[in-house]
């Protein structure tokens, strides 16, 4: 059997991940949302990295999502450097500095394990001012765009062929994140009283 139900779960969470990008570039030449380049850059090299890993893992069509993210990332980067932000703060460098510590750990110590931990890390740690920007100010996070990121990690996580530290640690750890910031969105704004939340970056 040439395709089984894992490469079809792999394909709906690509295609759900391509969705939840939707309304952030369609907010981006509204000039409602102005991402920064340099953390977006950070963005798309952490998928990069968890994508080559996974693949040389043999996650298989769970590796998709990921994939996904990276060249959707990339894409907004290029796109910020013409509607984004300009400043560069402190934690952007400290991202990006791990960033180049796991490419260099995966390339020269050839090790893939470590490097997907590297930047599960480093993605985890990336959540934390949108965390605290979301519930400072829940109405500038759009709750619907992390929910389809959420299912994205959900069902590249099912649609993994081999499971193991090194394919699945990546997508679990984004996926319990986006979920986790999803919900406290939404009970933020219950909490304010706010009935929508507008259009804004995905990620700060």
């Amino acid at each position: 059997m040439p395709y089984g139900y894992k490469t079809y779960v792999g394909a709906v969470a690509a295609a759900v991940g391509i969705l939840g990008y939707v309304p952030y570039y369609r907010d981006i030449f509204r000039g409602t949302t102005k991402p920064h380049p340099f953390s977006w850059f950070i963005w798309a090299l952490l998928a990069g990295i968890a994508f080559a890993a996974q693949i040389i893992k043999g996650a298989g069509p769970g590796a998709w999502a990921s994939g996904i993210s990276a060249f959707a990332n990339l894409g907004i980067c290029v796109a910020s450097l013409f509607r984004g932000e300009r400043s560069i703060s402190n934690s952007d460098w400290f991202y990006f500095v791990a960033a180049l510590v796991g490419i260099a750990w995966w390339l020269l110590a050839g090790d893939p394990l470590g490097a997907v931990i590297i930047v599960t890390v480093t993605n985890s740690l990336a959540f934390g001012p949108t965390f605290r920007k979301g519930y400072r100010r829940p109405e500038a996070e759009t709750a619907s765009a992390y929910l389809l990121s959420a299912i994205k990690w959900a069902l590249a996580c099912l649609a993994l062929d081999s499971l193991s530290i090194g394919t699945w640690l990546f997508p679990g750890a984004s996926f319990v994140f986006n979920a986790g910031l999803t919900a406290l969105l939404m009970v933020r704004r219950r909490a304010r009283g706010d009935e929508r939340l507008p259009p804004s970056a995905v990620r700060d």
